[in-house]
């Protein structure tokens, strides 16, 4: 198997930036939402800082289970605003959604705690469950993007945040979702042959 031309410079350094930008807009839109939900003014006020918080984490491994512990609390916090203004659960899509990706994202870190210790499970073939976990951490990664898109056409949102601004929050969770999966797919997923 043949190695690739060498990458230029130019593209090595388009490449970083591009992912440095990622990470200052996943950063920049959880701060935002933090500061929008102004936390502790009411139950739901925690609901969108943990649920923010949850999405964007680094250091993977020590990270996801901070993931889940703080999609959690996003989710008690919710629960318990719904059931003292007595609405119902689990009527829009935003939290039918939600619903959906934090069970992926539980269902993902018990696959990657299998991977963290197959002698223990006794697993045999690790670079395909390895693959299993890349290929549904990015459906995961694209589940929590809509997720945050369909808060950000939440009526609490809209009532904050309007005109050119909306839009452009509304826009804002894609970037780092396509630089995660680009990165992700070049790195992890295998590479076809391409004969000529």
């Amino acid at each position: 198997m043949q190695a690739g031309p060498p990458e230029s410079r130019v593209s090595r350094w388009l490449r970083r930036g591009t992912g440095l930008l990622a990470h200052l807009v996943a950063l920049g839109l959880t701060l935002f939402l933090l500061l929008l939900s102004r936390p502790g003014t009411s139950l739901f006020s925690w609901h969108p800082v943990f649920m923010s918080i949850a999405v964007k984490v680094w250091l993977h491994w020590t990270a996801q289970t901070l993931v889940v512990v703080a999609a959690t609390l996003g989710l008690a916090f919710i629960i318990s605003s719904k059931n003292r203004s007595e609405l119902p659960h689990l009527v829009s899509w935003h939290s039918l959604l939600g619903i959906l990706t934090l069970a992926a994202t539980c269902g993902q870190a018990l696959c990657g705690l299998s991977l963290r210790f197959p002698q223990l499970l006794r697993i045999s073939s690790v670079a395909r469950l390895r693959l299993y976990h890349v290929t549904c951490g990015l459906v995961v990664c694209l589940l929590a993007t809509f997720t945050v898109v369909l808060g950000i056409c939440s009526d609490w949102f809209q009532a904050q945040i309007k005109g050119v601004a909306w839009y452009f929050c509304l826009a804002l969770p894609f970037y780092p979702a396509l630089v995660i999966m680009n990165q992700t797919t070049g790195v992890h997923l295998p590479k076809k042959r391409v004969c000529v």
